[in-house]
């Protein structure tokens, strides 16, 4: 509540033609949303509720996650914005888990003010991971040019080279062709998957890993039936525009695919969490302190967010109409399919 998300929000749903397409639930506060609905469009229209069954399909809803009285100070991180915004997406995340509502957009948050309010997880995707019981998700970043998926989420640099293992990489590839297929109906995909050490390791000059993990991953995948090339050096893959010519890329680690990937889309890319059972969207940036409360934010990314999300969940139900559930794995089946890959 003390950044931009409700700015790029209101500036999103405000056009009357929004409403046609889709039904918007805003989880959060009638209050909040009045007092920053006044900085940025005193005009925009909302119908609060406290009930889902109350929801309105022609207009913009609020469903009050609570009432009590807030202290919004704009442009900080405080525990009490912390425990709002925790408070918006747990009920939020009820909501999907339960079928109420078709796709979740996340607003940015603050992690240092969620922490603050006994958050106990690294970002969304963590928590969406955990609590809509999926094994395992992927952090897919997409644009109209361009989708990078990762390995390896919010960890420290040092942590990294540890959490590369074959295993990971090839449950990342089938997420992410998965998820090509049947929220992007891409029927075929070819997915690039990059490596974790400068040129490749360099015949292992620069690292074992890519000979010894990366290599035998994309070979273990591509004989499954997945068209999976690579590993290539991170830094040419991008600079010589090889990457117009996939459909998917699988970086290893945070920083290694969201530098190019914002450096090309930033401000229409959407993060996708690939893998979950409900559909999850959010834009590519943060709270923006800096902008809070100016009307100054630029709301594209979260306009691309939802209707990515639209989208997506209008193609996945006609994917699982015509096959078998590929999201319903058990820990049990992944475990079998894991000792057969080792």
């Amino acid at each position: 509540m003390n950044g931009i998300g409700l700015e790029v929000i209101i500036k999103s749903l405000r056009h009357e033609k929004v409403t046609e397409l889709l039904t918007p639930v805003i989880f959060g506060s009638a209050k909040v949303m009045a007092y920053h609905k006044n900085i940025i469009d005193k005009g925009f229209q909302f119908n609060s509720i406290d009930r889902l069954d109350q929801v309105h399909p022609d207009r913009v809803n609020v469903y009050n996650c609570f009432r009590e009285k807030l202290d919004i100070e704009l442009g900080k991180p405080t525990p009490e914005s912390g425990r709002f915004a925790f408070a918006s997406l747990q009920a939020a995340t009820e909501a999907l888990a339960s079928g109420e509502i078709d796709a979740l957009v996340t607003a940015p948050i603050n992690k240092a003010a969620m922490q603050a309010a006994d958050f106990p997880f690294p970002g969304h995707t963590e928590y969406l991971t955990d609590k809509l019981r999926a094994v395992e998700s992927l952090m897919f970043m997409v644009s109209d040019e361009l989708r990078v998926g990762l390995v390896t989420n919010h960890l420290p640099v040092s942590q990294v080279a540890a959490q590369v293992t074959k295993k990971a990489i090839l449950h990342k590839l089938k997420l992410m062709e998965t998820s090509l297929r049947m929220d992007f109906g891409i029927e075929r995909p070819l997915i690039a998957v990059l490596a974790l050490n400068p040129h490749a390791g360099d015949g292992g000059l620069i690292g074992q890993e890519d000979d010894r993990i990366v290599r035998p991953a994309v070979i273990e995948a591509k004989k499954a039936g997945t068209m999976a090339f690579g590993p290539f050096p991170a830094d040419g893959f991008f600079g010589s525009g090889e990457f117009a010519k996939y459909d998917g890329i699988l970086a290893m680690y945070h920083d290694q695919g969201l530098i190019p990937f914002k450096a090309l889309s930033f401000g229409k890319g959407v993060n996708f969490t690939a893998g979950l059972r409900g559909v999850r969207t959010s834009p590519d940036h943060g709270t923006a302190y800096d902008l809070a409360g100016r009307n100054q934010a630029e709301h594209r990314s979260f306009q691309e967010a939802l209707f990515l999300a639209k989208d997506i969940a209008r193609r996945r139900k006609v994917y699982l109409e015509e096959h078998e559930n590929p999201l319903r794995i058990t820990p049990k089946k992944l475990e079998r399919e894991t000792d057969e890959e080792e």
